[in-house]
């Protein structure tokens, strides 16, 4: 099974937004304004993923398949819509 060693690093401008990259990439390389919005990152930790791999807010599949078609996987909160009576 393949798996892929990747960084996570947390924005401190977008509170819950982390950013998977894979492991040793250089930030400077990722897209401005994606930086921009993010602000400084904070790094978290390595992970090991492969699509097996449980993660508590994403698929580890989607993960994998953005890391590797884009450069990132970003992982924002989820909205809660309001309900209307």
């Amino acid at each position: 099974m393949q798996t892929l060693a990747c960084s996570i690093y947390k924005s401190t401008r977008k509170t819950n937004a982390y950013l998977f990259v894979p492991e040793n990439t250089k930030l400077e390389t990722l897209p401005a304004p994606l930086l921009q919005v993010l602000g400084k990152l904070e790094y978290v930790m390595n992970l090991s993923l492969n699509k097996k791999k449980k993660l508590a807010q994403a698929d580890a599949h989607n993960v994998i398949h953005a890391i590797n078609s884009q450069g990132y996987y970003l992982q924002l909160p989820e909205h809660h819509l309001p309900t209307s009576s």
